[in-house]
């Protein structure tokens, strides 16, 4: 009888424990907040890559677009320049960014060549260099402003996104006062 009462007392708080459902959220709640918690990290790593990119887009058209502006250019209005890129990458650090803004000549047999070049943070393209362009822009006896920007973006977190991302782009100006710009040190 002992046996048979302590059963039912089992078999009643088995019953009771099996009806109750008040920690059923906080195993879903479990279940669920690593893939939260991802989706979230996740969104946070993207839209910064999203915006850098936009920022190194706007890097290369601000570059060739100030460059163009120009029929002759010295050593100290190439620095605005370059420190106009700086301008537009901030809030982001621009030690991870490279932007070189090239005039680029074509010649009569539609040989496109380097006229000068300068870069922050990067390698300027020799003079001389042969270079390829798309072919609706080669224009024999023209010339072309160069715009280039890359960014060496590392996520935050890289959670979602991991390792480094190397976001680049470029443009193409035509002069805009002059059939080609010089480049003067003074």
């Amino acid at each position: 009888m002992l046996h048979s009462a302590i059963m039912k007392s089992v078999r009643r708080r088995l019953a009771r424990l099996a009806r109750d459902e008040r920690g059923v959220s906080a195993v879903e709640f479990a279940m669920l907040l690593p893939l939260m918690v991802t989706l979230y990290l996740g969104g946070v790593e993207v839209s910064q890559g999203i915006s850098i990119d936009r920022k190194v887009t706007l890097t290369a058209r601000t570059v060739a677009d100030l460059v163009s502006q120009s029929a002759s250019i010295n050593n100290a209005s190439m620095n605005s320049v370059l420190q106009a890129a700086n301008a537009v990458l901030s809030p982001y650090p621009t030690t991870n960014a490279k932007v070189t803004v090239s005039v680029l000549k074509i010649d009569a047999n539609s040989k496109v060549t380097v006229e000068w070049s300068d870069t922050l943070n990067g390698t300027a393209r020799a003079k001389g260099s042969t270079v390829t362009i798309p072919g609706a822009l080669v224009v024999p006896n023209t010339s072309l402003v160069w715009g280039e920007a890359s960014y060496d973006y590392k996520p935050v977190v890289g959670y979602v996104v991991t390792g480094n991302l190397n976001l680049n782009d470029q443009i193409f100006m035509r002069p805009r006062l002059s059939d080609t710009i010089t480049r003067t040190a003074s």
